[in-house]
């Protein structure tokens, strides 16, 4: 369970990105100019669990950095890794109301911990996310399509998803999307967001499998997301 686990946790880390939480599917978005933002949140399978802080900060007008990590650790046989991610996001033509708009993200991700060995250490990818914002923004739609280097598997790997942002009542948002790439059966969650302090700090949460998965693949995730 413990290999099956951590192969989970590595095919989601090159997507893990850096969406507005908890969407795993990234939007055309940036933080503010001249701000930061910090999303951290905790995803529990069966049998293990991770933990992950990402602070981001838009440096200019257009050129957003994340710089953070996260670990996993197995609860059965005291597994434990470490990663480390780097990430430089731009857009081409930013999201506006009832518009759409595109961006691009590169970024690296690196495994010191997961095992010894040679062609453990690391991927590199890319991926273009494009949004579309529906009916004054209570629909938005977000897709996303890129490449990764899978260096522990020594190959090339295509990772696509598809995630929505949907008003509910108050000043809930209801979540949902598929993600994953072309070598295996996608991913899927739905969930909640729930602003507290509107535009400054939510809270959400979701649920998710892999499809045909089995028990293992379920995980639950709670999360928050801090823009001052």
């Amino acid at each position: 369970m413990c290999r099956l686990l951590s192969l989970i946790f590595l095919l989601w880390i090159p997507q893990i990105s850096y969406a507005a939480r908890p969407l795993v599917t990234d939007d055309a978005r940036l933080t503010n100019a001249h701000s930061c933002q910090l999303e951290s949140w905790m995803r529990s399978y069966q049998g293990g669990q991770e933990l992950w802080a990402l602070p981001a900060c838009n440096l200019g007008e257009n050129f957003e950095i994340t710089l953070g990590g996260g670990s996993y650790r197995n609860t059965d046989d005291h597994y434990h890794t470490e990663d480390w991610i780097g990430q430089f996001k731009t857009l081409l033509k930013p999201l506006e109301t009832n518009d759409w708009g595109v961006g691009l993200a590169v970024g690296r991700v690196m495994h010191p911990d997961i095992q010894p060995g040679p062609n453990q250490f690391g991927n590199t990818y890319f991926y273009i996310p494009v949004s579309f914002s529906l009916r004054d923004d209570d629909l938005i739609l977000h897709v996303n399509v890129g490449m990764l280097r899978d260096r522990q598997e020594d190959r090339n790997k295509m990772n696509m998803g598809l995630g929505s942002e949907f008003k509910l009542a108050g000043r809930f948002r209801g979540v949902a999307e598929v993600f994953g790439d072309h070598t295996q059966n996608p991913f899927y969650q739905v969930g909640l967001r729930y602003s507290l302090v509107p535009d400054v700090f939510q809270i959400d949460g979701t649920v998710g499998q892999q499809v045909n998965g089995n028990s293992q693949t379920q995980w639950l995730s709670i999360g928050v997301r801090w823009t001052p």
